[in-house]
């Protein structure tokens, strides 16, 4: 049997009204869960925000860093090599390797804003051969096959 209720004089069917309820406790609920919703994204917005200051003001700092050592560098006469640089090669999987004299030296400084250079370390040089790079040996290209080619030039 389907009961009914009267509501304002009319007789509406009861599984009406509870829908009704039902979907008034429902949008009561999602407008709750919005208004927490909205609070949670500006909480997380202004962590965002400080955070994002803080690694802006930490780059800054090592990038002053970085030009004070690259200044003591130049006043002493030498460059300043970092050793924590990223090497990416714009020549990718190729490598120039040169033993390190007077001559070398000033053409480094002339092209040092140009071209990443330092000491072969093991993950570059392990990277050229895993990938099949290439060095510059004697003014030749030659394929890297195993470490010993550049222990021949350094």
């Amino acid at each position: 049997m389907c009961r009914m209720a009267e509501k304002g004089g009319q007789i509406v069917p009861e599984s009406v009204l509870k829908k009704q309820k039902r979907t008034e406790e429902w949008a009561l609920a999602k407008k709750q869960e919005v208004a927490a919703l909205k609070e949670k994204k500006s909480a997380n917005r202004k962590l965002i925000y400080n955070r994002a200051k803080e690694y802006a003001k930490e780059y800054a700092a090592q990038e002053r860093e970085l030009i004070q050592l690259k200044r003591e560098a130049r006043l002493k006469g030498g460059f300043y090599v970092n050793l924590e640089a990223h090497h990416s090669y714009s020549w990718i999987f190729n490598g120039v390797f040169l033993k390190v004299n007077k001559a070398t030296v000033n053409m480094l400084h002339r092209v040092e804003p140009y071209v990443t250079f330092g000491y072969p370390n093991l993950k570059s040089v392990r990277e050229l051969i895993y990938k099949r790079g290439f060095g510059k040996v004697n003014k030749q290209r030659i394929a890297l096959t195993d470490n010993s080619i550049i222990e021949q030039v350094c």
